[in-house]
């Protein structure tokens, strides 16, 4: 079955083509953002999969969206992380770092007393964000300065240094879901009259710059990106984002990136399956629900590198024993996706 072959993504090589997606959990310390003893477990426990991609990790203080996610910034921060790429590794398997910046998504309950809510456009999103204070309405965010996206794409370069140093075999740029690089893309949430705004060229160049940065610090082949198409999550509004999406591919193709990692949602009006591999020629993972028949046959197509899972990996952290053996899969407990503890994260 080739969901259990192995694989190469990049410089990364992986021992079956199960990808663990990211998905945020909130169980780190909410004072220091660092990783604790709970996540090396959780992480440890499903080290079976070819390659895990963490929770987003926020580059920088100003980064943090929301409570009780890590971060990559500080010296405390990579020696904690440091301790789970040792275990997993000591396991057997393989992990990337996902960097997020969350923009304009977030509240300043959720972040350190002097962090900012930054966005390409002063333009607030609509909607309420959870903080322990209650759901609150999200605030205006301040339109960066140029100053500030220099600053911001070192950040990101730097939270590569640092999760190199961690251990990590590999980052990957979330470039989706409504956060700071998808609003520079989108016209709904980028009004700039500067060269970071305005024409689609414009709108490509953060997400340019920082993937260069990343690339910069130990190639791009331990370099992912990870993009939806259409997803409005976050109020998130382009007014084409079959055109955005199709020249940013199209820009990226000459990265030589380890994976483009692509959400297909077909329920959106998009086949973003289809748009990526139309116009980008280097490895796919793909994230679409799928189960263990339906993953396999989407490995036919030799562009497809891997398959990622994200909630069958919650209830299920030996999700890959599960496939090969045919065993039935856990379902997991809503209430407890993002709840401070283990009950519903390490006690599957």
């Amino acid at each position: 079955m080739k969901l259990f072959e192995e694989g190469k993504l990049g410089d990364i090589a992986i021992e079956n083509r199960i990808v663990m997606a990211p998905m945020t959990r909130s169980r780190a310390d909410d004072e220091s953002d660092c990783p604790n003893q709970l996540m090396v477990d959780y992480y440890t426990q499903r080290s079976s999969a070819g390659m895990i991609i963490t929770e987003g990790t926020h580059p920088s203080a100003d980064g943090k969206g929301y409570c009780r996610t890590p971060g990559i910034y500080t010296e405390a921060q990579v020696a904690a992380w440091e301790k789970v790429t040792r275990s997993v590794h000591d396991a057997g398997g393989k992990i990337v770092l996902q960097l997020m910046h969350c923009g304009r998504i977030g509240h300043p309950y959720n972040k350190k007393i002097d962090a900012r809510i930054l966005a390409p456009s002063a333009i607030t999103a609509q909607g309420e964000i959870y903080t322990e204070q209650g759901m609150m309405a999200y605030p205006k965010p301040e339109a960066m300065s140029h100053a500030d996206i220099v600053s911001t794409v070192n950040d990101y370069k730097k939270a590569t240094e640092n999760a190199f140093s961690a251990g990590f075999d590999g980052v990957e740029l979330h470039c989706a879901s409504g956060y700071l690089p998808a609003q520079f893309l989108s016209t709904g949430t980028n009004t700039r009259s500067d060269s970071y705004g305005g024409s689609l060229d414009n709108r490509l160049r953060f997400v340019s710059e920082v993937l260069e940065a990343l690339m910069s610090v130990r190639g791009s082949g331990r370099v992912g990106l990870r993009i939806c198409p259409g997803n409005t999550f976050n109020d998130l509004h382009d007014d084409d984002p079959t055109e955005t999406f199709r020249a940013l591919l199209r820009r990226i193709n000459d990265f030589n990136l380890a994976y483009l990692h692509v959400i297909d949602l077909p329920a959106i009006g998009l086949h973003n399956r289809k748009l990526a591999q139309s116009n980008y020629s280097g490895k796919i993972i793909l994230n679409d629900s799928f189960d263990c028949e339906s993953a396999s046959a989407a490995l036919d197509d030799s562009q497809i590198a891997a398959i990622a899972f994200g909630r069958p990996f919650i209830a299920n952290p030996d999700l890959p024993d599960r496939f090969l053996n045919g065993a039935p899969l856990r379902e997991f407990d809503k209430r407890t996706l993002y709840t401070p503890g283990k009950r519903g994260y390490t006690d599957y």
